[in-house]
């Protein structure tokens, strides 16, 4: 015989005030994703899904969140191809139905995700890891219903202090001024790469993908690596090391550099997606001299990111 136990949650809360995120956090999955004829896509990514609650209600039905995660996880396991922005999207919907009294529904998924790389010189194959992100936030409004879905990644790369390299360069100009004239100097300084100190930097981009567009994981991913000093690479060798340290100081740069290179970028790649995408662009620089860390972002929607750079 099944026990018939009573809904508590529906029950009117002592304070009668709503709630904008109610959920569940950190529930992990396994997903496979087909990608055609190149190999699939395995990642173990973590969930967290949010409803809103009303004020006239004391708790949502939690169970009913992981539950829709799982739903569609499994529904997707037997699908051929998705986009995770898409899985995401699905989880919101399903939400919605077993949340009926909410009007806002939220998924978030980041998962690593591994990708093969050549170093630089050598060409030894290596596995870098990487963070993809995923969003879906749906609204309803009575009997409309619309969602919002959004794929990023994030970073990690290498930078290089411009400041500090002025800095050391015009201390050794100084230097060399002592025993060399002028110009032997300058074609000295116009030859030789000049030290500063670095930084591990931490580039995030977040797109919008409206409906009938495809935003791919992997090409934001390229966008961030190639917008800060230089990419990093799990496996060097020597003329690696040196590849890499020489690519990065003659590519020096702030955190805000950053995160314009990226917004160049995009614009760049995604110029045809409409004005309204929203477009969220962060760059954090961890300090090898200060206790502290940089940052800088950007958020704004593609039109106004196009009418800048237009301006300028």
């Amino acid at each position: 015989m099944v026990v018939c136990f009573p809904d508590t949650q529906d029950n009117m809360p002592k304070i009668p005030v709503h709630l904008t995120r109610v959920g569940v956090t950190g529930v992990k999955k396994l997903l496979k994703i087909e990608r055609g004829q190149k190999r699939p896509i395995v990642l173990i990514p973590k969930f967290d899904a949010f409803v809103d609650l009303p004020s006239d209600q004391r708790g949502i039905h939690m169970s009913r969140s992981p539950e829709a995660i799982s739903e569609v996880v499994e529904e997707v396991v037997n699908k051929s191809s998705v986009e995770i922005e898409s899985l995401c999207a699905e989880i919101v919907k399903t939400m919605m139905e077993k949340h009926k009294y909410a009007k806002v529904a939220e998924v978030r998924m980041i998962s690593d995700f591994m990708f093969v790389k050549k170093s630089p010189v050598t060409e030894n194959k290596t596995q870098e890891m990487t963070k993809l992100i995923a969003k879906a936030v749906g609204y309803r409004n009575n009997d409309e219903f619309k969602i919002r879905k959004s794929i990023g990644a994030e970073v990690v790369g290498m930078t290089v202090c411009p400041c500090a390299q002025e800095s050391v360069m015009e201390a050794d100009r100084n230097k060399l001024l002592e025993f060399l004239d002028e110009e032997t100097t300058q074609k000295v300084v116009d030859t030789v790469t000049f030290a500063s100190h670095n930084q591990r930097g931490i580039g995030t981009v977040i797109i919008e993908v409206p409906e009938h567009h495809v935003v791919r994981g992997e090409d934001i991913i390229q966008i961030i690596e190639d917008s800060m000093s230089s990419p990093v690479c799990e496996l060097l060798k020597r003329p690696d090391e040196n590849a890499v340290v020489m690519q990065a100081h003659k590519k020096p740069g702030f955190v805000e550099d950053c995160v314009r290179n990226m917004v160049e970028k995009i614009i760049q790649n995604y110029s045809h997606l409409p004005d309204d995408t929203l477009v969220t662009v962060r760059q954090v620089n961890e300090e090898s001299i200060h206790r502290h860390n940089a940052f800088a972002e950007k958020i704004s929607t593609m039109g106004d990111l196009k009418a800048e750079i237009e301006d300028n």
